[in-house]
Parts: C-alpha cells; sequence; structure tokens
C-alpha cells in the first residue's frame, strides 16, 4: 500500500486574523442595520433583528473554540483507551478504499482493530460483486505487521446503518471511530481525536472534514467554501457549548457504550412508516447528545471525497437535508426546553420563515423597498461569507499554497450566491419532501475517483 496520505495542522485563529474579522464583522453589522432600516420602522425593527440574531448568533462564538488537549494526569488513561475503527463499504473507487485504510495504519496513535464491512458492492450493469481482493490483501499484511487486528466481512447490502453496527454490539473497544470509506485520516487524527475523552461527560467528538479533491472543478472548490459555515462555523459554536448536533460521518469518535445501546434501535428506525437509513450521523450524535457532551475537535482532521459532477451533488444534498429535517424533528421532542440545542432548531426554522416572509411583505406593503432591501441582505450574506471564509487560513495543508487558499479566499461572493440561489432551494424542496427517506445505497456504481489527489 505505497500511497501516503496527505497531511494538515491546525494553526488556530491568529492576530491577523482577527484583524481580518473585524471590519468584516463590521461590514455585515451595519448591513444589519441597513436591513433594520429598509425593512421596517428605523427606530425598531424587531423582526429584522430576529432575522440578524438567528443568522449570526454563532459567527462571533466560533472563534472561540481551541483545539482540546489532553490533561497531564489524564495521558495514561487516554492512552489506554481501545479503539475500534469502523470502515463500511459500497461501491467505493479500490483506490480511495486504499488510500483509507492506509491512512488508518499509518496513524502516529496506533489504533487496536480495525473492521471493513463490505455492504454488498455491485456492478451496476451486470449485478456481479465487486472485488478488493487486491486491497484487501495489501490492507491486512500490513495490519500484521504493525499488530493491528483486523476483519473484513461483506454482507448483503441492508444499508450503512447496517454496515456500520456489523459486530459492534460483542466489540469490547472502549471508543468507536466511524469512517467513510472515500476519506482518508490526517496522520494525526487518532491522536487529536481521542484528546476530549479526557473528559468523562465527552460522549462524542466531530473531527474537521477538509475536501480532498478541491481542485476538481469549480464545484468542489464551492463545495469547500459552503462546508465552512457548518464544519467551522455552526459546529465550533456548538462545541463551544458542548453540544454539537451533527457529527460528520466521514470521522467521528463515540463512547462504545453509546453505540452499544443505540444497537438495534439505530438500525431499524423509521420515518413515516419508512426504514430510515439516511442521516446516520445525525442520529448517533443525538444519543450521545443524550448521554452528555458532544463536541467537535479541529485538529482531529479528514480528507474527503466531494462529488464532481452536479447530479451527484444535487442527490448527495437533498439527500442530507431530508436526513437533517428529519433530525431536527427529533430534536425539538426530545431536547430539554431550556437547552441550546431545542432554541437553536427553533431560531433555524424562524430564520427560515423571515426569510421567505420578509421580501413579501415589503413587497406587498411598499414596492420601493425592495431593491435596497436586496442589496443589505447582499451586504449582510457577503460579510458573512468573507467571516466562514477566513477560517481556511487555521489550517495549513501540505497539498495547498498560500497562493491556493488566497484564490479560494477571493471565491466567497460566488460561494454566497451559490448558497442562496441553489443550496437554499434545495433546502426548502427537501423540509416539504422529507417522508421521501431513502436508503444508503444510492449509488450503481462509483461516482467519485481518487485521481492522484493522494
Amino acid at each position: 500500500m505505497p500511497v501516503s496520505p496527505p497531511t494538515a495542522r491546525h494553526v488556530g485563529a491568529g492576530g491577523l486574523l482577527a484583524l481580518g474579522a473585524l471590519p468584516i464583522a463590521a461590514f455585515a453589522a451595519w448591513g444589519i442595520a441597513r436591513l433594520g432600516e429598509v425593512a421596517g420602522h428605523a427606530s425598531s425593527p424587531p423582526w429584522a433583528w430576529l432575522v440578524g440574531l438567528a443568522l449570526l448568533w454563532w459567527v462571533p462564538l466560533c472563534w472561540f473554540e481551541r483545539p482540546i488537549r489532553v490533561p497531564p494526569g489524564a495521558r495514561a488513561r487516554v492512552g489506554a483507551l481501545r479503539v475500534t475503527v469502523q470502515v463500511p463499504v459500497y461501491n467505493e473507487d479500490p483506490r480511495a478504499l486504499r488510500a483509507c485504510l492506509r491512512s488508518v495504519l499509518t496513524q502516529s496513535r496506533r489504533v487496536d482493530r480495525v473492521r471493513v464491512v463490505d455492504d454488498g458492492s455491485a456492478d451496476a450493469v451486470t449485478g456481479r460483486p465487486v472485488s478488493y481482493d487486491a486491497v484487501r490483501r495489501e490492507f491486512e499484511a500490513e495490519a500484521a505487521t504493525l499488530g493491528i487486528e483486523t476483519t473484513w466481512d461483506r454482507t448483503p447490502n441492508r444499508g450503512k446503518r447496517f454496515a456500520q453496527m456489523h459486530a459492534l454490539a460483542e466489540d469490547d473497544g472502549d471508543v468507536f471511530l466511524t469512517l467513510d470509506s472515500d476519506s482518508v485520516l490526517d496522520r494525526h487524527a487518532v491522536r487529536e481525536g481521542l484528546a476530549p475523552f479526557a473528559d468523562p461527560r465527552v460522549q462524542s467528538v466531530a473531527g474537521q472534514v477538509l475536501v480532498l479533491n478541491r481542485g476538481a472543478n469549480l464545484l468542489t472548490r464551492l463545495t469547500e467554501l459552503t462546508y465552512l459555515p457548518f464544519t467551522c462555523g455552526l459546529r465550533s459554536a456548538q462545541s463551544v457549548l458542548r453540544r454539537v448536533t451533527l457529527n460528520s460521518g466521514a470521522l467521528a469518535f463515540y463512547r462504545a457504550d453509546v453505540v452499544r445501546r443505540c444497537a438495534g434501535g439505530y438500525e431499524n428506525e423509521r420515518f413515516g412508516g419508512r426504514p430510515m437509513q439516511m442521516n446516520d450521523d445525525s442520529m448517533l450524535t443525538f444519543h450521545a447528545l443524550l448521554a452528555g457532551d458532544t463536541v467537535h475537535q479541529p485538529s482531529a482532521m479528514v480528507f474527503t471525497l466531494v462529488p464532481e459532477r452536479f447530479g451527484h451533488y444535487a442527490r448527495q444534498q437533498v439527500r442530507w437535508m431530508r436526513g437533517t429535517a428529519v433530525r431536527q424533528l427529533w430534536w425539538l421532542r426530545y431536547m430539554p426546553l431550556t437547552g441550546v440545542v431545542f432554541w437553536a432548531t427553533v431560531a433555524e426554522y424562524l430564520h427560515l420563515l423571515l426569510a421567505l416572509a420578509v421580501p413579501v411583505v415589503v413587497v406587498v406593503a411598499d414596492p420601493a423597498r425592495l431593491g435596497p432591501l436586496c442589496l443589505a441582505v447582499a451586504q449582510v450574506g457577503l460579510g458573512m461569507n468573507y467571516l466562514m471564509a477566513l477560517r481556511l487560513f487555521t489550517v495549513r495543508r501540505c497539498d495547498e499554497s498560500a497562493a491556493s487558499r488566497l484564490r479560494a479566499f477571493a471565491l466567497a461572493p460566488l460561494a454566497a450566491l451559490w448558497r442562496l440561489l441553489v443550496l437554499r432551494p434545495m433546502y426548502v424542496y427537501a423540509l416539504l419532501t422529507c417522508r421521501r427517506v431513502n436508503r444508503w445505497g444510492t449509488r450503481g456504481g462509483v461516482e467519485v475517483s481518487l485521481t492522484g489527489a493522494v
């Protein structure tokens, strides 16, 4: 397995970033004030300020996130944790799978066990089983040399959740690491991801997701930028409050007891009378939330492949959005009324409602205000996107130059338009059609290949 995984380093929000954030934040605040003047009574625009609050509450908070370190007195305890990595596979590019598994074996903090579960991969045309024999032989030989226990099972195609939970109920690990087969770990991902477990209250840890094939085309560049408001914005702010609601399936760590307790129910969740296989990551995070604290570790990094064609991208986004819409109903039903998760969910719905209703109200009441209103909204959106794009500079990748980061930063306005014109309508559609839950096995074949990204 000769492929070397990429590496990255978290460098934090230094003084230069803070200096950059101040004028951008002032620009966005000016836009909010302008929004209030245009859309309501200049002296008291309550609904306009509610929009701003729902949209921006997490922006300043996310900058307070720092990597969690192991206290000296807890190093032995964290070092003794037994780690099992579960890698579900379905119609994966063999090169991507090889890079994924090699990144697990070359961790600076060695894992104890790796379970690969092939969820019935099959050729889309012939229906014949897909073979990963060459990858398996290389993987098992290298793991044996390193003294890492491995299993490789092929199961009937039942969905990602069943593949994730295969044999885990009887596994004796202390921490379960879930890893997508199209994702590649940074060399120190496991070491960094285990650090928060020094606190016994922490039940799950989300890794930071980086786009592996970001240079493939404009769509993957935009994907990198549109990930930032969630992965390094909302999730970072939630982590400061220790209430992360959605781990990434690309990389997440769980107390083993959390996963064992939800075995059976997790695989067989239903919504609207139908099996619910999508949004597996939010379901595991939900169980962790019920058990204790959930955090994000920005220094535990994973590189993941993202869609390179719009059709694949749209299917993935709608699937994720539908799953999140379902999970939001769970948060409203089961999270405490006095808790952050409940009210953050209410704020999300309120923001969506106001964002849709305000332009209509303005047009009906005073059509002349629509143009200035759109300009104010654009100003707020531009400021928001540039604030989040600054987070690009908190990570140093071995495969990216400073000039490349600056070019990505310059695309922030295009990402703002993409979010407004493409992702927002998708989200509304997903909310209206969230009963159309579907299985994980949506790929007829390999959709994204690893072509020299690592």
